[in-house]
């Protein structure tokens, strides 16, 4: 069925259409031409009305619709299409573009339900649905699990627009696989994630493992106190890391600082004190947190499960530690197994894990800021860079990533994004994907809960894809305030009335 013609100039990725009727944004059309048909978007869409062109008064609006209703020419519909390639090409996962733009004339018809289903839902190992497609939706849309693994991916949106819920499906999938999945749980979102094969794991500090600088950020060692942290330097001592009491021989060799008559030691005494003080404290604050003989964190991940990591009870500048110490540690083991199974160590098998791991950053802007560096920041760049030779994919969620650092988000070979009011984050992504269209992103505005543009390397083309919902995800929905008040209030009467009763009893027995 014929949908409309190719009008005024056309580009070998752009063209410009007339079309019958009001084409939805994200719906897929079919031009053709003498080299093979051609998919294309419809990118932006607009309706005008010849009756309505010079209305100035709500008198001429009010003529205007009875001259419209009569007049079957007044609309004209307007599809601003971008050009996807060749429909053959596609099929096997080739984007190829035209070298000749269609001519203008040509005729624009509606691709059949098999065309978009070789494309969007792939028959292939590794590709698993996560929805369906926006505007055609009896149409399955998959995803490629291999290319978030070696080529990472970004999950932009605002608040409460559904990122914890597709982490969750993409999380589900692969559990399904029996692959492994670490998520550092910023705000406890997936401690009750109801899926098999998950190990909730309360993320702890050892502090042995640390070196100065982080020792100095978990006591939380205020920034610019350089002598208290150059005397935490001094007391840390490789004799405090393999002590059996750790706490009581760092407290000793802070001790010896602040009672030593050397003379360059007595002008950092008073610093000594604080430190001292500091660490008291952080034994009491911290208890839970802090574990000196909790072994290697690393040993509670389980390989071919969910490992949720609730690291909601850090500060943020613990939870920065603990994330750079997991990563740091991570990138290694692979970088070993990677080692070994090519035959280039002869040394004994020194890592825990066989296969590939995908690592999930929530609240990726506050662990890998844009404006300052942070230790997170630093190995989270290096497995952008690296993990990908070595099987270690990164996941980054965010809803600022105006905030994210840019040479991280470029590195996201794939992107799932969704509501995006603010210049600021549209001009970011515009900067970190660069396959997406101007006309695109400013959709994004338009998209409900649930809607996401998907580009990159997991999908066969960009497409706009409504995210099926996880059933198994308890926690992260917004909470109803009307409804806990309601709650809360019954509560109180029932409270009330237990209370008379007993009164009564008490009297009773008077």
């Amino acid at each position: 069925m014929s949908l409309g013609f190719v009008i005024g100039e056309s580009k070998p990725t752009f063209v410009t259409a007339i079309t019958s009727r009001a084409l939805s944004v994200g719906e897929y059309i079919k031009i053709g031409s003498d080299e093979g048909e051609i998919l294309g978007l419809v990118e932006k869409s607009s309706v005008t009305s010849a009756a309505f062109t010079d209305v100035r008064n709500f008198d001429e609006a009010a003529e205007s619709t009875e001259i419209a209703e009569l007049n079957k020419r007044d609309k004209t519909f307007t599809a601003h299409i971008g050009i996807l390639g060749f429909l053959e090409n596609l099929r096997k996962g080739q984007s190829i573009i035209p070298a000749i733009p269609p001519i203008p004339g040509t005729e624009i018809t509606q691709p059949s339900k098999q065309d978009l289903e070789e494309i969007f839902s792939p028959k292939n190992d590794g590709w698993v649905k996560i929805g369906n497609l926006l505007r055609n939706k009896t149409i399955d849309a998959k995803v490629n699990l291999d290319k978030i693994v070696s080529r990472h991916l970004g999950i932009l949106a605002m608040t409460g627009m559904g990122k914890s819920n597709l982490v969750s499906l993409v999380t589900k999938q692969i559990s399904k696989l029996k692959g492994t999945v670490i998520i550092f749980d910023y705000h406890n979102d997936y401690t009750t994630l109801n899926i098999p094969r998950i190990n909730v794991v309360d993320a702890k500090i050892n502090p042995r493992l640390l070196d100065a600088d982080q020792l100095s950020e978990v006591l939380e060692i205020r920034d610019g106190a350089n002598v208290q942290q150059r005397v935490l330097r001094m007391a840390f001592t490789k004799h405090v890391k393999e002590s059996k009491e750790f706490w009581s021989k760092l407290e000793n060799e802070i001790d010896f600082i602040v009672n030593s008559e050397d003379k360059k030691l007595k002008e950092i005494r008073t610093s000594a004190y604080r430190v001292q003080d500091i660490i008291e404290e952080a034994q009491k604050r911290f208890e839970d947190i802090l574990d000196p003989d909790m072994g290697d964190p690393i040993s509670f991940i389980k390989e071919g499960r969910t490992n949720v990591l609730n690291i909601s009870e850090l500060s943020e500048k613990q939870a920065n530690v603990a994330v750079a110490f997991y990563l740091q540690q991570l990138l290694k083991d692979r970088k070993d197994a990677s080692i070994a199974r090519h035959g280039k160590s002869k040394r004994e098998r020194n890592y825990r894990f066989n296969s590939p791991i995908f690592v999930i950053i929530e609240e990726a802007h506050v662990f890998i800021p844009k404006d300052h560096d942070t230790s997170a920041k630093y190995w989270a760049a290096k497995i952008a860079r690296e993990g990908r030779k070595f099987g270690l994919g990164l996941g980054v969620v965010s809803q600022r990533p105006r905030s994210v650092d840019l040479n991280v988000l470029s590195q996201m070979g794939s992107f799932a994004i969704m509501k995006i009011i603010q210049e600021d984050d549209q001009r970011q992504i515009a900067s970190a994907t660069e396959s997406t269209s101007r006309e695109l992103i400013a959709q994004l505005t338009s998209l409900n809960v649930g809607d996401a543009v998907l580009v990159g390397q997991w999908t066969n083309l960009p497409s706009l894809v409504h995210v099926e919902e996880v059933k198994e995800k308890i926690m992260g929905a917004d909470q109803s305030a009307v409804n806990a008040w309601a709650n809360a209030e019954k509560m109180k009467e029932v409270a009330v009335e237990s209370t008379q009763g007993l009164v009564q009893k008490d009297l009773l027995l008077d």
